[in-house]
């Protein structure tokens, strides 16, 4: 099955796929809040630094080598690979980046569910906060801190145009073109930019694309399952919770609803034409594949969606 294939059955509505689901909720608030924090802090003194200046020395990404604006040596530390993704320079900056995000990895994360979508998307930005560490100085450009979620949004841009190729895309809501050649074509620009003078990382866009590629054909191969990943390790772990190892693990992207069950509630028959599909089972269905991925379902319940979709 291609990866274009696996658009063949999109549930409309609310009935399933979350127009907000958790992860990228999560991220637009903390993106805002921090965008926020940074605004409020800006002219604020801390032991003679200004807020803004402190807020890049210790949590933007910082050149390994090299002097700031005002002589001192940049402070890379190594949690800023992850603490730069938070950051924005202004609000169309922080704008753009979240509205990305939200059109782009709205789907992404409804398909693959809340804990790989979350690893992919750090994934993303960490990969290109790298390319722009090290390869940034070989092009004389990156002897400036780093901030933006861009890099994790261009994997985010890049695995939506391999899942939906020819899903089109509305530039200016005016003009129409297919989604595989218009990410194209935007990342062509980006090498294409390399080296310029600039103020734009383009580096950490090139990073988070090449990432998010990567990932997307590997996840084909591999089937990457982070679900059973946490399970086995909480397991370990904590052997107290026998009965359910994966509890604390799923608590935040859970929604909390006993209805969801495991996949053993339904048992069709393909050759027995008398079986009723239900709303209800469907909307069962669509929930955990909202949770958990569709790669996550049991193939009765890929069955059941299978005859769904030959019903429409």
């Amino acid at each position: 099955m291609g990866l274009g294939d696996r658009d063949y059955y999109r549930p409309s509505g609310f009935g399933g796929f979350s127009f907000f689901p958790p992860v990228i909720k999560n991220l637009l608030i903390i993106n805002a809040v921090v965008y926020f924090f940074q605004m409020l802090i800006e002219r604020v003194m801390f032991n003679g630094m200004p807020g803004w200046y402190f807020i890049n020395r210790y949590f933007a990404l910082n050149p390994l080598v090299g002097f700031d604006q005002l002589g001192h040596s940049f402070n890379f530390q190594i949690w800023q690979i992850f603490t730069y993704q938070f950051l924005h320079a202004d609000f169309s900056h922080i704008f753009f980046n979240m509205l990305m995000l939200w059109m782009f990895g709205m789907e992404i994360e409804n398909l693959w569910g809340s804990k790989k979508f979350l690893i992919f998307y750090l994934t993303a930005g960490v990969v290109g906060g790298l390319l722009q560490l090290f390869l940034a100085p070989i092009f004389g450009s990156g002897l400036a801190p780093t901030i933006g979620a861009s890099g994790a949004v261009y994997g985010v841009m890049v695995a939506f145009a391999l899942f939906f190729p020819d899903r089109y895309i509305f530039v200016y809501f005016l003009l129409p073109v297919k989604a595989k050649y218009l990410i194209a074509f935007t990342v062509i620009i980006e090498f294409m930019a390399v080296g310029e003078a600039s103020i734009v990382a383009h580096l950490v866009h090139l990073g988070g694309a090449f990432s998010g590629l990567l990932f997307v054909l590997l996840d084909r191969k591999m089937n990457f399952n982070f679900d059973k990943f946490f399970k086995s390790n909480q397991s370990n772990v904590f052997r107290g919770f026998k009965d359910n190892p994966s509890r604390g693990f799923r608590k935040p992207f859970a929604n909390n609803d006993d209805r969801i069950k495991d996949a053993d509630f339904f048992d069709i028959n393909t050759s027995n034409q008398n079986e009723v599909i239900t709303q209800d089972m469907i909307d069962q269905i669509l929930d955990k594949i909202s949770q958990t991925g569709y790669q996550n379902l049991s193939e009765k319940e890929k069955r059941i969606l299978f005859e769904a979709s030959k019903k429409k």
